[in-house]
């Protein structure tokens, strides 16, 4: 089968598919615990489990779902492409409660990832069939929120009012009762351009970046600037921005695009492709052992260790796996900045604090929670303890589609919305991801925080 990801270490997608042995270790329910198969712990439905969207896959990539006709050449023809129609279509109601959170990627025995197959499985239906108008919108987020900063009041305007809100979003499909982030005042882009490379005394990066990545005692810090964080969650980006400068780094924001993370969560394959060619090759000579690159939002960032080394072409795969081996969460940088000794429990104050940390999905199936635990338990008196939860059930895209919020909810409910709901009000609740705070927002009223949230407020 001719795809757009690189299987070849998996020997094809369908040898990827076939490699599922049907041991159900996908059927985990929240008490089990996991994040390995979201959808199927809120329905309990085989259909809705990792082994049946496997299964599915096979069927249909080895064409075993096909009936024979035994009718003249030319009606055989035309029944064998409704039977192939038919059979993408009943993979595509398979798949379709898939969250893409990756889980089954570690957590399967097998390391089937449905979330890879998925994402090529719905690029060869939009080839065949179109892009249906939502598909678009999400994939270019990117596009739709340039657009609408020129004017973010009145975008925030019209989310902020329940009857507007509800109107909007039936007319995307949306579910009414979903709620919409807001957009930035200011992109984060904007304001570091303005401001950030002057805030704290005037400590100027440029025009020297280039004499400074030379310079061994130099520390510095390129940040990707994801398409969530510089739109909606531009504040946060802030207080990163401040905290590395106060802790002594000089910071730098690469030219680069975005991540591609909301073309690939709806199977826009080929637009990913194009954006992670083009990154790969703006940062190949910036990031090294010395000049990481560090991400806020870890769908994003992550991208460069998962998606990107699939997507780029063989002549890219060195340079690819070189900034995939210098990318890293910024819990983990910071985690490693301790470790080394260059960040220290004395720049921040000894207030006692109970932090109760849900991890996302792509965090706990490519990389660990170990890492956000160690940053934020830093401040001497700061003890954080692990929500048990799986996915938050928002999933990108996933929980704003009129079709899948309920069992969006249903998912939330299952840990960490009774979890998140019983906690004091002194207890701080941290959410690496955006997504993830977004669905406890919606799910508990409750206002979840990023790490670096968190470690900003804790400095002395």
């Amino acid at each position: 089968v001719k795809t757009i990801f690189d299987f070849s270490e998996e020997e094809g997608i369908l040898k990827l598919a076939e490699k599922c042995i049907g041991s159900g270790d996908c059927r985990k329910t929240e008490v089990t615990g996991g994040t390995m198969c979201p959808s199927y712990m809120a329905t309990r439905a085989e259909k809705d489990s990792t082994r049946a969207r496997a299964n599915m896959l096979r069927h249909y990539y080895s064409g075993e779902s096909e009936v024979a006709s035994y009718e003249s050449e030319s009606s055989q023809i035309s029944n064998q492409k409704l039977q192939t129609k038919n059979s993408q279509l009943a993979t595509k109601d398979v798949l379709d409660l898939c969250l893409s959170c990756k889980g089954c990627k570690t957590e399967c025995p097998s390391s089937v990832d449905v979330g890879k197959m998925k994402a090529e499985f719905m690029q060869e239906y939009y080839i065949k069939n179109g892009v249906p108008f939502r598909s678009k919108l999400i994939g270019n987020f990117t596009k739709m929120m340039k657009l609408a900063s020129i004017a973010p009041w009145g975008y925030n305007f019209i989310y902020n009012n329940a009857g507007l809100r509800k109107i909007a979003n039936k007319i995307v499909g949306f579910h009414p009762d979903r709620t919409m982030p807001h957009l930035a005042k200011e992109t984060l882009l904007s304001w570091y351009s303005k401001k950030g490379k002057e805030a704290l005394g005037n400590r100027q990066i440029e025009p020297s970046i280039e004499e400074k990545i030379q310079n061994p005692k130099s520390k510095i810090v390129n940040i990707f600037l994801d398409e969530f964080t510089n739109y909606n969650d531009a504040e946060i980006g802030k207080k990163l921005i401040l905290l590395l400068q106060r802790l002594g780094y000089d910071v730098n924001i690469p030219n680069h695009l975005e991540s591609g993370r909301t073309y690939l969560s709806k199977g826009l394959v080929l637009d990913a492709q194009k954006l992670a060619i083009t990154n790969v090759e703006k940062l190949k000579e910036l990031i090294t052992d010395e000049t990481p690159l560090i991400g806020i939002e870890p769908s994003a960032i992550l991208t460069f260790r998962d998606e990107y080394l699939d997507l780029v072409p063989s002549s890219q795969k060195a340079d690819a796996q070189k900034i995939a081996k210098n990318t890293f969460l910024f819990e983990e940088w910071f985690a490693r900045e301790i470790e080394k000794g260059n960040i220290k429990k004395e720049a921040f104050t000894k207030e006692k604090k109970l932090i109760k940390l849900h991890g996302h999905c792509h965090q706990k199936a490519l990389s660990s929670l170990v890492p956000s635990k160690k940053t934020m338990g830093l401040p001497e008196n700061y003890e954080v303890q692990l929500i048990p939860s799986g996915c938050c059930g928002m999933a990108g895209s996933f929980g704003y589609e009129a079709e899948h919020y309920e069992v969006s909810m249903k998912i939330g409910e299952l840990v960490l919305f009774p979890t998140v709901r019983q906690q004091p009000e002194n207890v701080i609740i941290a959410a690496p991801g955006t997504s993830c705070r977004h669905q406890i927002l919606d799910g508990t009223g409750k206002t979840a925080k990023h790490p670096i949230e968190v470690l900003w407020e804790a400095l002395i």
